[in-house]
């Protein structure tokens, strides 16, 4: 979809429905064909972050750490053990992130749930927000710091906790359909999904203790494309792209 999109001329702050923001990144879209991480990619990724840095927008992100390592692969594994290694590669791919944003020239810290200093801070809500307001992107790693809770958890509770405007899903596909789009030619992409409906029907669009979470706090979600990144500014702006979930 992102190659049939019209470019996107420059776009004011006053242009831009949601301020601050939380942007969280599935581990498996930036995975690599030859490697953990597609550097290219991520790289044009930090290129739009950085646009809508310079817009004026406050960008929080949490990244998953799917290309690295999944708790569920865990197999017979203690699922405490397996979790903190998922934990720990949300934590490579906060630092590779930050790294890359650093080098297009954005100033970002990582926060981390856990502590793992020199690495990364410790989180704490009020740096947090400071760094946001100075204009700097924050990366939250290491989930909520507790096994048993994914990153879509993760990413509602730091949402929730900086009081974003939006929460901004970049997945693998462009929404929530009637049916699966790649076995249906008739599915149909939805406008708006309610958290009630996910939790009734069991949509596994994001993970059931994060869509909970989003309802008892009335957060909206963005759920969106990431194949083309230029999609994040469309996201701010408003534009008819993705499935908006919010209680209804």
């Amino acid at each position: 979809m992102g190659a049939d999109m019209p470019l996107l001329r420059e776009v004011t702050v006053s242009e831009l429905k949601y301020k601050r923001v939380l942007l969280k990144l599935s581990g498996e879209a930036l995975m690599g064909e030859n490697g953990i991480l597609d550097f290219s990619f991520l790289e044009r990724i930090c290129a739009v972050i950085k646009k809508a840095s310079d817009m004026g927008a406050q960008v929080s992100c949490v990244i998953g750490g799917g290309n690295i390592w999944r708790g569920r692969q865990g197999g017979s594994m203690d699922k405490t053990r397996a979790d903190h290694m998922g934990m720990t590669a949300t934590l490579i791919n906060s630092i590779a992130l930050q790294d890359t944003l650093i080098q297009t020239g954005v100033d970002a810290v990582v926060l981390s749930a856990v502590r793992v200093e020199p690495f990364a801070e410790f989180y704490d809500k009020q740096r947090a927000v400071d760094c946001l307001s100075a204009g700097k992107v924050v990366i939250f790693a290491c989930g909520t710091g507790n096994p048993y809770f994914s990153t879509d958890t993760g990413a509602v509770l730091r949402g929730a906790q900086i009081g974003a405007d939006v929460l901004l899903f970049a997945k693998n596909i462009d929404g929530v359909y009637t049916a699966d789009p790649r076995k249906d030619t008739s599915a149909v992409r939805l406008d708006r999904v309610s958290y009630s409906r996910i939790l009734a029907e069991r949509l596994g669009v994001i993970d059931m203790t994060a869509a909970a979470f989003a309802m008892e706090n009335d957060l909206k979600i963005l759920l969106f494309a990431l194949d083309d990144p230029e999609n994040i500014i469309r996201a701010l702006k408003g534009d008819d792209i993705g499935t908006l979930l919010e209680n209804s």
